[in-house]
């Protein structure tokens, strides 16, 4: 693999193809977990944990799977390397297992592991597989932990709670004082559809931006003696 082809892949996932801004996929977790920063990185790091492993798996198998029955097959594949993962986070994180509760498993029904394993990962080698899926799901980290923290930032003031479940004693950061009400809607469902949308608005934007300074024509050179 070359170093422009790690460098495209990576582009891909994390801002190109972001799954959460520009396929608007797995929404499900998206609402269901991004209440918080924690909730969603954690769930993106397990994404990330079984999409590239599944991807890896599914690149160095693919020549021996039948085309007729390759979707079973992947799904085979992704629902035992999901059940590791599942069993890790119950062993070593089992508070916050609890909270995260059935999305884990449900990321064998994600459309954002099993579509990129059909449409990238059964089509490329191994390690341009492996990393597609950590850069598809680094896509869907740092977007479900910045949609995670607003939701968590204006709804109730702080960041970070639940860090206590990963790392005990820590507290969550107090950003806005103490006495601030909150704001009830960017926790409930309809906030975290408002607040993608914002996102996916901004990216946008800044997409048309970048196109129209790319397309932007070089000034005229000054004339001698101007």
């Amino acid at each position: 693999m070359t170093r422009e082809e790690f460098r495209q892949i990576a582009a891909n996932g994390i801002w190109e193809q972001n799954t959460s801004l520009v396929q608007v996929t797995g929404l499900c977790p998206l609402l269901a977990v991004s209440t918080n920063l924690v909730n969603g990185a954690m769930l993106s790091l397990a994404t990330i944990m079984a999409m590239a492993m599944a991807g890896l798996a599914v690149a160095s198998l693919r020549r021996w799977i039948p085309h007729e029955i390759r979707i079973p097959i992947f799904i085979l594949i992704l629902a035992t390397l999901v059940t590791i993962v599942d069993l890790l986070f119950n062993a070593y994180l089992h508070e916050l297992y609890q909270i995260l509760g059935i999305f884990i498993p449900l990321i064998v029904t994600n459309c954002i592991a099993l579509s990129r394993i059909e449409a990238y990962a059964s089509k490329h080698p191994p390690l341009q597989a492996f990393f597609d899926g950590i850069f598809m799901g680094i896509g869907m980290l740092w977007t479900l932990s910045l949609l995670g923290g607003l939701r968590e930032l204006i709804g109730g003031g702080t960041l970070f709670s639940g860090i206590d479940l990963i790392i005990p004693g820590l507290s969550p950061l107090q950003v806005l004082p103490e006495d601030y009400p909150g704001f009830l809607l960017t926790i409930l469902p309809p906030g975290a559809f408002i607040l993608l949308g914002c996102l996916i608005a901004a990216k946008n934007w800044l997409e048309a931006r970048r196109a129209a300074h790319r397309h932007q024509p070089a000034p005229a050179p000054a004339l001698p003696g101007a």
